[in-house]
């Protein structure tokens, strides 16, 4: 009674209590999903830094009920009141989702009946219930399976045929564009096969195995003085490469078949080839199998699209045939010697282009009347200053978390005008950002500045949203359906900064909630403009005719900035500048952690699961361990990968017969 009467659950309905006594699936977990509190609670939400983080969707009861006790960690056993379960979600203390759950409203009464139950649980129940999250990190012990089969991207298509064939063509580059999901363009879930990307398929195949053999076998390929035998180890040895694994007889009978229809070797390899080309072992990547015989050759397809994206080299080869890449001594020397081949560097600079969107900048526009600094020049000189940037960290062993402090730039011509400094002798060499400009790291560089701007000005929104997506993997909800998001204008009467103009997202009950998460974000870094140029003042410009007609120059306001910023859910982040900010991030887990996340993601083609959440810790801590060293994060989560109790169901679904 003395519980009830401080939870202020006297006169509360018997049914909301009754609920509570026996479930939490049916009573606060209903109220937690009407509230929208996995909006931001999962573990790759805004909220991914709290305690609170909802199950996945399609968790079985036990999990939830299990989830539901793990509330224990923010009950106040002692005073129930006090409790963060029940003070946060009703605003009664700072909750950066606001209000979720109305004070005396019966949901607050079911509330408030759970925190009773977990106020009163002790022994093992309250043990396992405080030790879940420790458990839930553990996970299963296996990393989840890559069930989806993944197809070369267009990426690898390219390398591949290069690789294979000395094709410089690019034939891809005509293949229908390929979506970015999960931040990247390689992912399986946008993998599926067009008919016109079928047709495609085709078409090249067709072209690339004509030109394999015109004016004869000028590329090397086939392997021997032409003869019937030398038909079979044709078929045997580029069906190795193409596949890359070994034909099975039927396979190796039915291309022999294939090219003894023409009596002209070479035509009868074209053949072979063309078919090789189309069938669905080249155009999908073996990345594993149920087979024991070809479990090594899928090791070597992981490897080697994963760190150099495309087909394994011969050395990889000869390592999977001798069993060298069953063992993690094995993988890890395989790793490190291609990470030292300059395929890993063009790969590297692939997933670079894509983690931090280098499209979005060149298919930007701004403004050249207020921006005559940028061009299209400049656009791809800031795509090229944060290659550099990335792969001197990376190929030198740097301590990657510099990337947000670094307090200096790689400048050409084009960016020196807006970064105010003096041009280097060589383009993109190494220059100190000015004291004072409060840069650093590559929130102080073009690239993010201008990539998350609009065309006329900068965009606080798309700074914050940036910052939470790409450098802390926490997904921000879309807006509600219907909702405004246009912001009122400025005018010559109303002046105003971006941040005064957006107070409407603060009060507007169906912006705050996700918008109190980003926008003070990008409010930290207003000091620079759509372009990255350093201001103190916003200038407002207003076009007029009056006094002096259609030739008169506008009438500039100029209104302070308020550049005060700060992260939610991150500790001691209030910041004023790029520098700051940077500070921030490179000495925040959740930051260090994303790092992995992002690279797992990309390697992978899929975000992580909560079986993957092993893997994803180890190789955090090694990264750690290393002084953040890129290269050595890489080689623990290609081992973790490798040789935590892979799932192989449904795996050798990539063996397909092919009736080519």
């Amino acid at each position: 009674m003395v519980l009830l009467k401080r939870l202020g659950l006297i006169g509360v309905s018997a049914g909301a209590l009754c609920a509570q006594s026996t479930s939490f699936g049916s009573g606060l977990y209903a109220v937690m999903e009407k509230a929208n509190c996995r909006a931001c609670h999962t573990v790759d939400g805004v909220a991914s830094a709290t305690r609170l983080h909802m199950p996945e969707t399609d968790a079985t009861p036990a999990m939830v009920e299990a989830f539901g006790k793990s509330l224990v960690v923010l009950v106040d056993r002692k005073n129930p009141e006090a409790s963060l379960l029940l003070r946060k979600p009703t605003a009664r203390v700072a909750h950066a989702g606001g209000e979720k759950i109305k004070p005396g409203s019966e949901d607050e009464a079911v509330l408030k009946a759970w925190i009773g139950q977990l106020a009163r649980l002790s022994g093992s129940e309250l043990d396992a219930a405080m030790h879940f999250r420790e458990q839930e990190d553990k996970g299963s012990g296996a990393a989840s399976q890559d069930a989806e089969l993944r197809r070369l991207t267009h990426s690898q298509y390219n390398h591949t045929v290069r690789d294979l064939l000395g094709d410089q063509t690019a034939p891809s580059n005509q293949f229908p564009p390929e979506d970015f999901i999960n931040g990247f363009r390689n992912q399986s879930r946008g993998q599926s096969l067009s008919p016109l990307l079928v047709e495609a398929y085709s078409s090249v195949a067709e072209r690339l195995a004509r030109s394999a053999f015109q004016g004869g076998d000028t590329h090397g390929l086939v392997p021997c003085k032409p003869s019937a035998a030398c038909r079979a180890r044709f078929v045997r040895e580029f069906g190795l490469k193409a596949f890359r694994r070994p034909l099975d007889a039927g396979e190796q009978k039915r291309y022999e078949g294939l090219m003894a229809r023409e009596t002209d070797f070479l035509k009868g390899a074209q053949l072979v080839v063309e078919a090789m080309l189309q069938s669905p072992n080249f155009l999908f990547r073996l990345d594993a199998t149920t087979d024991p015989k070809l479990k090594p050759w899928a090791t070597a397809n992981r490897l080697s699209y994963s760190l150099w994206d495309t087909m394994p080299d011969a050395e990889l080869f000869a390592a999977a045939s001798r069993g060298d890449l069953s063992t993690r001594a094995g993988v890890e020397k395989a790793t490190r010697r291609m990470l030292a081949d300059p395929r890993a560097k063009e790969s590297l600079n692939d997933y670079v282009s894509q983690w931090l969107r280098f499209d979005r900048l060149l298919t930007a526009s701004k403004d050249r009347r207020k921006f005559p600094l940028y061009t299209r020049e400049t656009a791809n000189a800031m795509t090229e200053e944060a290659r550099t940037f990335f792969s001197d960290l990376v190929w030198n062993n740097g301590n990657f978390m510099t990337l947000f402090t670094a307090d200096y730039g790689y400048v050409s011509p084009e960016l020196a005008g807006i970064y105010g400094v003096k041009a280097p002798a060589k383009d993109f060499d190494k220059v100190p950002f000015p004291a004072g400009s409060e840069r650093a790291g590559l929130l102080g560089q073009g690239l993010f500045l201008a990539l998350t701007a609009k065309p006329e000005e900068s965009s606080p929104t798309a700074r914050g949203l940036f910052v939470r997506e790409q450098f802390l993997c926490q997904k921000v909800p879309d807006p509600p359906p219907g909702v405004n998001t246009n912001l009122p204008p400025v005018t010559e009467a109303k002046p105003q900064t971006n941040r005064d103009r957006m107070t409407e997202h603060a009060t507007n009950p169906s912006c705050a909630t996700c918008h109190k998460l980003i926008d003070p974000i990008g409010f930290g870094l207003e000091k620079f403009d759509a372009v990255g140029a350093r201001r103190d003042q916003v200038s407002l410009q207003f076009r007029t005719t009056k006094g002096g007609g259609r030739g008169a120059p506008p009438k500039t306001i100029n209104l302070d900035i308020n550049t005060v910023g700060t992260v939610a859910g991150l500790p001691d982040s209030q910041f004023s500048s790029p520098a700051e900010l940077g500070a921030v991030l490179a000495k925040s887990p959740l930051c260090q952690e994303c790092v992995v996340k992002q690279y797992f993601r990309y390697t992978a083609g899929r975000v992580e699961t909560p079986a993957d959440r092993p893997v994803i810790l180890q190789a955090v801590e090694d990264f750690r361990k290393s002084g953040y060293k890129f290269q050595e994060m890489i080689v623990s989560l290609t081992l973790q990968r490798e040789f935590s109790g892979r799932n192989t169901k449904q795996e050798g679904a990539i063996h397909v017969a092919s009736n080519h």
